[in-house]
């Protein structure tokens, strides 16, 4: 039997190999978006079912693919556990045979799988619709399982009694090892990563090590007679239906971009008359601005008297296509009825209609653009629609389906991945990656970037526009009379930007905990699009060739 000075070496040397190679693999294709997600290979439980579900979810192109590939991920990491729970177990400690630790971590992984899908998903859906929320909505539930988790390859029963603080504390510090070496893989250039990952690897070696040694040399547990880990799960399937309560929550959440100007006059030196575009989910019923030079776009279009209709907030799930045929049409409108050049102001999906609008031939007219929280760098995975059973990310989107179905059962939203707006972003996911944030001649644009944006998408160059960085959350401002001074001077032709200093680290520090993109070359449905890759460029507004 080996010391326990030379297990350890063999442990420590086990962790560092797979990380290793993940990076020199992610380095080598040149694929930055994802340099971040290689110290995860050989985290803690659940940290790397996490990191192998989230590839699975993007990469599997078929069903058999997803089960085949599921099924080896779920042996592999059975067996890779119970050799690192073999090398790490105590010397004091009598420990069972490999048998009963091998069955017990082949099930385990299993049952780990089950746990971690749902936030592995959402994950996923994150990358698609690019909202800070819905990542946060799943790496929550992880942070919040993984104490429990981590215990049960050597525990039973592992499912009763609270955790200790000291296995709090080390799933504590692993989270935060994986967050900074993720924001240094992304930082450090080109070949560097590797050797970072190799580090984190050996440092997860080290937490493998004392996380098995703590629940085996204290094994007693405060309350073993509650079943705290059922309890755990069943909390953490509630944390994607709070978070959405706590964001409407923040101070400012309301105070919306279109109130800016849609409250009260312009000033008479904006020489535009100005559509405001308000985002997805929202409603109008009818108001006439103070100001005739403003109008609200509707998502149900115009009046046969040129005004624009009232809309409900299912209404704004129609594709954006179609909401950029309605825009041209007011767009004509209001510029016949006015005389005036036409400014536009859109917020989240509003800004996404505008910029497409643009991109596609905007009237002559047009030659202002602001937007607020845009969903940048959204469509980084897809899903085929519901008519097709082959495609990247097939099982991905019939278990979107599934979840949505489930939330609407128990009275949640009636919305689903297969609306026109959202199916629109995994369409046309090329021109959303690569060109939203760019600048089109003739026109003035700006966007005002909520500080929550900077977790949204992989690190990197995002914008070839000016920005005006701001504390708030998406579709919130929390300094109104800031952002109503700085879009009223845009409007009446003064430039504006703002970079915040804290909006890189940001970036990098959510890079652990992005879903990899799906490469655009490798993905048939978005052939039909020629556009350079922001996942390996690092940076959006490449030229095409």
């Amino acid at each position: 039997m080996l010391s326990a000075n030379r297990r350890l070496v063999a442990l420590l040397l086990l962790t560092s190999v797979s990380p290793t190679v993940e990076a020199a693999v992610v380095v080598s294709l040149g694929f930055v978006a994802a340099q971040g997600l290689a110290p995860q290979t050989a985290a803690v439980w659940p940290y790397d079912t996490y990191h192998d579900l989230r590839w699975l979810y993007v990469y599997h192109d078929s069903w058999p693919s997803f089960v085949s590939w599921l099924s080896a991920l779920v042996v592999a990491r059975g067996l890779f556990h119970t050799l690192l729970v073999v090398l790490a177990w105590p010397g004091e400690v009598p420990r069972p045979p490999v048998r009963w630790l091998l069955r017990r971590n082949l099930g385990l992984a299993a049952l780990v799988a089950v746990f971690v899908a749902p936030w592995a998903l959402i994950s996923v859906a994150a990358s698609v619709v690019a909202l800070s929320w819905v990542l946060l909505a799943s790496v929550v539930p992880m942070f919040l399982l993984a104490p429990f988790l981590q215990r049960a390859a050597v525990l039973a029963p592992w499912w009763r009694g609270l955790p200790s603080i000291s296995l709090v504390g080390w799933s504590l510090l692993n989270f935060v090892v994986l967050t900074m070496a993720g924001a240094l893989c992304w930082s450090l250039p080109g070949w560097w990563t590797v050797p970072v990952a190799t580090v984190a690897g050996v440092i997860n070696g080290l937490l493998w090590n004392r996380i098995i040694r703590t629940a085996l040399v204290n094994p007693a547990t405060r309350w073993a007679w509650v079943p705290a880990t059922p309890v755990a799960v069943v909390l953490a399937l509630a944390v994607p239906l709070l978070i959405p309560v706590l964001v409407d929550a923040v101070p400012g959440k309301d105070l919306r971009a279109e109130a800016v100007v849609l409250d009260r006059p312009l000033p008479p030196d904006v020489p535009q008359a100005v559509i405001v575009l308000a985002g997805y989910g929202s409603s109008y019923g009818g108001e006439q601005p103070p100001d005739e030079r403003v109008e609200r776009f509707s998502y149900r279009g115009l009046s046969s008297h040129g005004a624009p209709l009232p809309y409900g907030s299912r209404d704004t799930a129609i594709s954006v296509a179609d909401s950029v045929r309605l825009l041209d049409e007011q767009v004509r409108r209001l510029h016949q009825r006015t005389g005036r050049p036409i400014a536009l102001v859109g917020e989240s999906e509003g800004a996404m209609v505008a910029r497409s609008y643009l991109q596609q031939g905007a009237h002559p007219a047009v030659d202002t653009l602001a937007m607020f929280s845009p969903l940048i760098n959204a469509g980084r995975a897809y899903y085929p629609p519901p008519r097709e059973n082959r495609g990247f990310g097939v099982a991905t989107g019939w278990q979107l389906r599934l979840a949505f179905g489930a939330v609407r059962l128990v009275g949640g939203p009636h919305t689903g991945p297969d609306e026109p707006f959202i199916r629109s972003l995994v369409d046309d996911a090329p021109f959303y990656r690569n060109q939203l944030m760019c600048p089109v001649p003739g026109i003035r644009m700006v966007a005002f970037i909520p500080t929550t944006t900077a977790a949204e998408a992989p690190p990197g160059e995002y914008s070839r526009i000016p920005v005006f960085e701001m504390p708030g959350v998406h579709g919130g401002l929390l300094n109104r009379s800031l952002v109503a001074d700085r879009l009223l001077a845009f409007l009446s032709g003064e430039p504006i930007r703002h970079e915040r200093d804290e909006y890189p680290l940001l970036q990098r520090l959510g890079a652990a905990w992005q879903a990899p993109p799906l490469p655009i070359a490798a993905n048939p449905a978005w052939s039909r699009f020629q556009q350079p890759d922001p996942a390996f460029t690092g940076k959006v507004c490449q030229p095409a060739g």
